[in-house]
């Protein structure tokens, strides 16, 4: 007679979406030590505020623009990634920087302030997608292939400023530059003046963007090399001819945004002047009436003429602040899907809170610490860009 063992059943991946259970090699980070505060809780406004109060000039914190309102009431300063990083940078009296954006801004934080300030993120869960498409693995794979038919040394990386730590330190490493969504132009050209081609990652999308619509160069001189590929998918011949060899990553927020959306906002609103992120994908940009970085569209926005309308292609927190920022103006989001940052929303007012209660007490959660050589040479790379002529 046989006998068989019984075993529990795994329990369904959908217990885990509806926050029934939690995955703990997921979900690090998603919680602060302690008690988190209940987001129902009423005195959380009032808690950060006396949070904050008590810490005074030894916290400085900074709020991306895809932030939540209720995060970024708080923010010393807003801005997009780099211009937090600067601003980081330019507060050296701050004991602590508190940055509410994703784990690639917290590292940059870090590896521009010195070695005596500690840089927070409220939840270490807030990462990006995007930069996590560009593992340092993949990356020196790919290095070692383009070795390998002779190529590397006339290429050179230019890598976005979304991006691990780990990648800006192999650009810097391998003579090349970072760039962000407003002087990618400058980047490429510095680069293609330097060697015969770019290896440009992890954002395909800004890369064919700037390199066709803004450079010149057609779509035929871009290759997309996909990691998950022998030779990311390319002959010898590909990526020898190739001006521009684009890494296979993109923004799951902007890539959202389809033909389809410019066409239907155009026939629902007439007279729509559609605006869009370089990270959209090529036929949308193509589309839109005018292209630019957050920091642009910000500008754009405030300053366009009273009763003008927008259709705005970008993360949905931002164009619902740039709409109560501009009652004079019709502002709507670009698509009918809400689409918000789902990592940068993970930053919320408990989790700051907590944050804040926790240095109050002494204690420093959630730290972001680059290590020494990969802090040089990601710095080496942050340099670079800082050095380019101007435009």
């Amino acid at each position: 007679m046989s006998t068989s063992t019984w075993t529990e059943p795994e329990p369904s991946p959908l217990l885990y979406l509806l926050g029934q259970l939690k995955d703990a090699d997921s979900e690090r980070g998603v919680e602060c030590p302690g008690v988190l505060p209940p987001a129902s809780d009423p005195s959380l406004v009032a808690r950060a505020l006396a949070a904050k109060e008590k810490l005074g000039d030894k916290v400085f914190i900074l709020g991306h623009h895809y932030q939540r309102d209720e995060v970024i009431q708080f923010a010393d300063s807003t801005g997009d990634s780099f211009k937090l990083a600067k601003d980081a940078a330019a507060k050296p009296e701050a004991d602590y920087i508190v940055f509410c954006g994703v784990h690639f801004m917290a590292e940059s934080a870090d590896i521009l302030t010195s070695d005596e300030q500690k840089v927070i993120l409220p939840d270490l869960a807030a990462g990006c997608s995007m930069a996590d498409m560009a593992a340092l693995d993949q990356v020196e794979k790919c290095w070692s292939e383009l070795e390998n038919i002779g190529i590397a040394k006339s290429t050179v990386p230019v890598v976005y400023m979304n991006s691990t730590a780990a990648i800006k330190a192999f650009t810097g490493r391998n003579g090349g530059t970072v760039c962000t969504s407003s002087n990618a132009e400058r980047s490429m050209t510095w680069a293609l003046e330097k060697g015969e081609r770019i290896l440009f990652l992890p954002d395909q999308h800004l890369g064919r963007n700037t390199a066709v619509l803004q450079m010149g160069l057609s779509l035929s001189d871009c290759v997309l090399y996909d990691p998950l590929k022998p030779k990311g998918g390319l002959t010898d011949i590909e990526l020898m001819n190739a001006k521009v060899i684009l890494w296979k990553g993109h923004c799951s927020v902007h890539g959202r945004f389809t033909l389809d959306s410019v066409n239907d906002v155009r026939a629902k609103v007439p007279g729509v002047n559609v605006l869009v992120h370089p990270e959209c994908v090529h036929e949308v940009v193509k589309a839109a009436d005018q292209i630019g970085s957050t920091e642009s569209i910000i500008k754009t926005i405030k300053a366009a003429p009273s009763g003008s309308a927008w259709a705005v292609g970008t993360e949905l927190n931002l164009v619902r602040r740039l709409a109560t920022e501009n009652p004079d103006k019709k502002i709507m989001f670009l698509d009918k899907t809400i689409c918000y940052c789902s990592t940068m929303n993970r930053i919320d007012l408990p989790h700051l809170v907590s944050s804040l209660e926790n240095l109050v007490s002494g204690k420093v959660v959630n730290q972001i610490k680059v290590d020494p050589d990969t802090a040089k040479w990601a710095k080496v790379a942050l340099d670079q860009m800082l050095a380019l002529p101007a435009k």
